[in-house]
């Protein structure tokens, strides 16, 4: 099959994991808004969204604009490139790479280019969460951006900025943000566990879904789990040492494809046949892989 090869290397990726005895630690927001091609700059904003997530969240969706800017072959866009330029780098995204957000700010870029100058194509990543104290927003901002016109846009609460927070040594824009990171998803190793490493999009939700379908009797209970989205796959984290993997993989379904397991990681790997369509059944929480236990 076009996507066997796909598969192949995520048999061996999963295998590799297999061998990782501890994640790395959680690295600070503070490099968060580094771009994409930079060396050092922080390769999961997942984990730094993580620190300003609140404790009692129940999902978080994260989005690494800077490298779907890279995987797309528009690294050095920003707000101030050319209309033209930026109208096609989204026709392309919104079709093909797995978004979980389409950009919170793109529906004000206008006023926020004419009046403050920057706008969407400015944010290096951006996560959105919700859970029993409301939802909330968060978007690390590129390296270079001056930050003079998003700290007015912040004051005078334009679109989704109303009610944010600018912390500027960390180029972050907040709002509904945990109080400090021991208050947040930050803290809880079980979540931070659940990401790690380079992604177009990352997922990640608290317990288990519904499935449409009875759930097959050797699945176990799931506590937390994720599923990062890159060009062509999808990798999907349960926590460590699960004697389900295999019966999970197999509950996939289009465009997720070509599944393959690793029970000592926790970690299932597939092809996707169409990345912007599985990131939207994420979106819509129709993951048969995380379906409850019966």
């Amino acid at each position: 099959m076009r996507y066997w090869g796909a598969a192949l290397a995520v048999a061996a990726a999963l295998s590799a994991c297999s061998a990782e005895v501890e994640p790395a630690p959680a690295p600070a927001p503070s490099s968060a808004g580094a771009p994409a091609d930079d060396p050092e700059a922080d390769p999961d904003p997942a984990r730094a969204a993580m620190a300003l997530v609140p404790a009692d969240a129940t999902r978080l969706a994260v989005t690494d604009f800077d490298r779907v800017r890279l995987e797309l072959g528009a690294p050095l866009l920003t707000g101030s490139s050319g209309p033209a330029e930026r109208e096609a780098f989204w026709r392309r995204a919104l079709a093909e790479a797995p978004l979980l957000s389409t950009g919170a700010l793109r529906p004000s870029d206008a006023r926020l280019l004419r009046e403050y100058g920057f706008a969407q194509d400015d944010v290096a990543w951006e996560a959105s969460f919700t859970g029993p104290s409301g939802e909330g927003w968060v978007a690390g901002l590129r390296e270079g951006l001056d930050l003079t016109g998003v700290r007015r846009a912040v004051a005078d609460g334009v679109g989704p900025l109303a009610g944010g927070v600018l912390d500027e040594e960390r180029r972050v824009l907040a709002v509904g943000a945990a109080p400090d990171e021991g208050a947040s998803w930050a803290a809880e190793p079980v979540l931070v566990d659940l990401v790690g490493g380079a992604a177009m999009s990352t997922y990640v939700e608290r317990g288990c879904v519904s499935a449409a379908e009875p759930a097959l009797d050797e699945l176990d209970e799931l506590e937390a789990w994720s599923v990062s989205l890159g060009s062509l796959l999808a990798t999907v984290r349960l926590g460590a040492e699960r004697g389900d993997a295999f019966a999970r993989v197999r509950l996939a379904e289009p465009p997720f494809a070509e599944g393959v397991a690793d029970p000592v990681s926790g970690r299932l790997g597939y092809a996707m046949t169409d990345p912007a369509l599985a990131a939207r059944r994420i979106l819509a929480r129709d993951a048969p892989f995380a379906a409850c236990a019966p």
